[in-house]
């Protein structure tokens, strides 16, 4: 197991081996370890791979998905399926044969992975911070929790981490041991462990123990908030109200408003709670490969067992896969995204065989039904407007 090195778990082992010439037999996976891994490693990657690219899609396509909190959870799934395309999939040929990408892709691979890594870490944070700022500050929410922000966020921190993990183009090398019986061939670091592990801790401190601890802080905040004390009326409300008071009564005016201020707590608990548990799942499933390579870091020889191994590496495929499946579950919106998505192609096959204008008609009164949904769906998600007041209508 010690010569069958692959980049980010290089920091089990150490360094590659130089190249070298030995007389024994090149060293294999058992049998059912290298069953088990492609088969988990096929259905995970599988899975997670098409969950991400729904994500992406619904929230592009679907105008009134587009709200801070989703551009985030895109940043994320973005970054998840770097990670599974770079690290899930390499793996799988890697398990029953030597390094077959050459020197160039061991350089990119590696980089593609660190990178995927340290953004899903980034996105958790930027959208904690902004679901903070969301509920805790309304008031500035409503500047600083915008879309137009979240996009400007978002770009500073791809382009700040893909400038900080071009350092791996220069940390990472193949070699070759002949065996007996053929060469192999492995990517892993070129320099050695003692020198890999201060850049080791600090990717450990700055894009797992500091999100985590930050998230325990601000979720602690959040969740006193909302489940403490109860929601004001945010000021765009309370103007709303004022605007109707000539034509409605105070009577009505009293149970719109706190007919509102609960869907808009609802809402806001739901979100955060979906995203509450996204954290605690980024926490659990990265803190097995975490622990080993700490332990590892201060072991001579390292602890390697191959189950051991291939458990915390499905660790992080399972991570960058389950947040999907987390949205499906917990958010009614993106299931009902998730639904018309799939329905879509189904959809287009019935227009074409409809006449052009009661196609165009039904459009458009669809189109009219969901751009109301629009409005409320996007303000609920930065301030908890609730949904009522922007629908009522004085009566003529």
């Amino acid at each position: 197991m010690e010569n069958q090195s692959w980049n980010f778990f290089e920091t089990l082992v150490g360094n590659a081996s130089t190249n070298q010439t030995r007389m024994d037999k090149m060293p294999q996976l058992p049998l059912e370890v290298q069953v088990v891994t492609i088969l988990l490693v096929l259905l995970i990657c599988g899975v997670g791979i098409a969950g991400n690219i729904m994500v992406v899609l619904v929230v592009l396509r679907t105008k009134h998905m587009v709200t801070p909190t989703n551009c985030y959870l895109v940043s994320l799934a973005v970054a998840d399926l770097i990670v599974l395309l770079a690290a899930g999939l390499p793996n799988i040929s890697e398990v029953v044969a030597s390094w077959v990408y050459g020197y160039a892709g061991c350089l990119c691979i590696t980089y593609l992975q660190y990178l995927g890594i340290n953004i899903s870490a980034c996105s958790i944070t930027a959208f904690t911070v902004e679901r903070y700022i969301a509920i805790c500050h309304s008031i500035k929410a409503q500047l600083l929790c915008t879309v137009a922000r979240a996009k400007r966020i978002i770009s500073c921190v791809w382009l700040f981490t893909a400038v900080y993990c071009l350092m791996w183009f220069f940390l990472v090398d193949t070699s070759q041991t002949m065996f007996a019986d053929g060469m192999q061939v492995s990517c892993g670091y070129r320099v050695s462990r003692n020198l890999y592990m201060p850049i080791y801790f600090l990717d450990f401190t700055v894009f797992y123990v500091i999100p985590l601890g930050l998230a325990t802080v601000l979720y602690g905040l959040i969740a006193r908030i909302l489940f403490m004390n109860p929601l004001p009326a945010t000021p765009q409300h309370a103007g709303q109200l004022n605007k109707h008071n000539s034509s409605i009564s105070t009577s009505s005016s009293m149970k719109l408003s706190c007919r509102g201020n609960k869907g808009a707590l609802s809402s806001r608990k739901q979100v955060t709670k979906m995203l509450a548990v996204v954290v605690i799942l980024f926490a659990l499933l990265w803190m097995p490969y975490r622990t080993l390579v700490v332990v590892n870091s201060f072991t001579d020889p390292p602890y390697l067992n191959n189950w051991l191994v291939l458990f915390c590496r499905l660790c992080i495929y399972l991570n960058s896969a389950v947040n999907p499946i987390i949205y499906n579950v917990m958010s009614q919106k993106f299931r009902a995204a998730f639904k018309k998505l799939c329905q879509c192609k189904q959809k287009r096959t019935e227009i074409t065989t409809q006449y052009n204008t009661p196609v165009f008609y039904s459009t458009m009164k669809e189109y009219s039904h969901d751009s109301s949904e629009h409005d409320v769906t996007e303000q609920e998600d930065l301030n908890g407007y609730p949904p009522a007041a922007r629908k009522s209508k004085p009566p003529k």
